[in-house]
This record gives C-alpha cells, sequence and structure tokens, in this order.
C-alpha cells in the first residue's frame, strides 16, 4: 500500500488544494489530508470544523474510499511514521514556495530518511490562489465561488454574516 500524507493548515481547503490532492490519488493508493494545528496561526475555521468541510467536500468525490481526514499537533515526520506513509505531498505554487518546502524536505528527509517528500505543482490556474486569499476576499464581500467548493463558500459566507 502507497501511503501519503497531505499536510496542510486547510482553513478552508481550497480548490488549488483539491488540485493538488486529485494528482496525488493518481499515485498513491491512500492520501490522509492531515490538518494541522500550529500555535503559530490563529484559524478562521476550529479543527473540528476544517474536517467537516473537507469530509463534506469530499462525499462525492470519486475517490473518496482512497482518503482520509485527521488533525495532528506535533512533528510531521513523526506522524507520517506513525501512519506508515512513505511520502509526504506538498503543493509548490511558485518560486517563494521553493525555498521554504525545499528545506523542510531536507529537515524531514534528515529526521526520516524513509520518508520522501512529493512537490507537486497545481493548475496554472490555481498559482495564485491560497486560503489567506480566498478569506480576505470573503470577509470583503467578493466572490469565492471560483476559488473554493460550494460548502466551503457557505461555510465562509457564515463566518463573515453575508
Amino acid at each position: 500500500m502507497r501511503r501519503a500524507i497531505y499536510p496542510g493548515t486547510f482553513d478552508p481547503i481550497t480548490n488549488g488544494h483539491l488540485d493538488i490532492l486529485n494528482r496525488a490519488i493518481k499515485l498513491f493508493d491512500e492520501i490522509i489530508i492531515t490538518i494541522a494545528v500550529n500555535p503559530g496561526k490563529k484559524p478562521l475555521f476550529s479543527l473540528d470544523e476544517r474536517k467537516k468541510l473537507i469530509k463534506k467536500t469530499l462525499a462525492n468525490h470519486s475517490n473518496k474510499a482512497q482518503v482520509k481526514t485527521e488533525g495532528f499537533d506535533g512533528l510531521l515526520v513523526n506522524f507520517a511514521m506513525e501512519k506508515k506513509a512513505s511520502a509526504i505531498i506538498r503543493g509548490l505554487r511558485a518560486v517563494s514556495d521553493f525555498e521554504y518546502e525545499f528545506q523542510m524536505a531536507l529537515m524531514n528527509r534528515r529526521l526520516a530518511d524513509g520518508i520522501s517528500t512529493v512537490f507537486m505543482m497545481p493548475h496554472e490556474k490555481y498559482t495564485y490562489l491560497n486560503s489567506t486569499i480566498v478569506k480576505e476576499v470573503a470577509r470583503l464581500g467578493g466572490n469565492i465561488s471560483n476559488f473554493v467548493p460550494p460548502v466551503v463558500e457557505q461555510a465562509l459566507l457564515k463566518k463573515f454574516n453575508r
């Protein structure tokens, strides 16, 4: 079984995240979407809300049996080893992402040599997209329907009383 971890804050999950997931499903038998609890970030959605949004988003997904969702707090490679994952999936949108992700991949390799980092680029129509931008557009009343799944759009509108 080829199992991969797809870590992120996913606050909220976007169509860019889903694009990476759909590409990764073709390479691995199982993907664990791993929602990070990062004390340095103040997410809009709680861990439980983010899990529910991802599960609702994937409810009608053709490969939903291949995807699990879990939260984690701690060192990613330890979580990956605990789950017997062979890879960590990371999305790269721009060159600016690469430097940080490259350093993290090297550190993860140093900590757990048996776990590979797989860098994936989203479709070019998502290269500018991130959760922070989506939240800001939603907060200011902009149309986010092309950036997130409908269930996420509704959750954002509710959060911002729209």
